[in-house]
């Protein structure tokens, strides 16, 4: 539903905390460990491994230093164990695809967002409220005739594409790493 709604190849966002554990949560999975929100269980603390087969983008923040990232993965960590939001996923659906159609600046005001309720979570909003915890930009409203002045935007209208259209992210092609070369390619002519 979210691919649909956004028009975008991607429909879960998990944010990379770490090589062995989420501080402050018990039991973390050993290796690369993740913090997302699944509709089923919560925010919750997964490995790699849940990846697994799926395609993936690595969107990774520009410029932030050491305290930043701690300040980051402690805000995502302690968010584990909170609830899904089924109601911030029904109000995005409402603010995309909007009946009768209503201007987006008025869009935003009329909407109530979510559930209201700080222990419930999706994917996206997890880690925008995170981001957003360290005034770190993900895509801000840019304030008419002001050079350089933005609004932030509400946590709740983030979608898993909004990191990898932000200009504040580096998007990593883990495949492109130490070269690539299009002639090792082995190509299987078509019947």
């Amino acid at each position: 539903m979210i691919k649909y709604l956004t028009q975008s190849t991607w429909s879960h966002a998990a944010l990379y905390v770490g090589d062995n554990s989420c501080p402050g949560v018990a039991a973390s999975p050993q290796g690369g460990v993740f913090v997302e929100a699944d509709l089923a269980e919560g925010v919750r603390v997964v490995g790699f491994e849940e990846f697994e087969g799926y395609p993936l983008r690595i969107c990774r923040p520009v410029g932030l230093g050491r305290e930043d990232l701690e300040r980051l993965i402690a805000f995502a960590c302690g968010r584990v164990g909170h609830r899904y939001d089924l109601r911030n996923i029904l109000d995005l659906a409402r603010y995309l695809l909007p009946l009768p159609p209503i201007p987006t600046p008025w869009r935003r005001r009329m909407l109530g967002l979510g559930s209201g309720d700080p222990t419930r979570a999706i994917c996206s909003t997890l880690i925008a409220e995170a981001f957003q915890s360290i005034r770190y930009p993900i895509l801000p409203i840019p304030i008419a005739g002001e050079a350089s002045v933005f609004q932030r935007r509400h946590y709740t209208l983030f979608t898993p594409r909004d990191f990898d259209l932000s200009p504040w992210f580096e998007v990593v092609k883990p495949a492109l790493i130490g070269g690539f070369d299009p002639h090792k390619l082995h190509w299987q002519e078509p019947a």
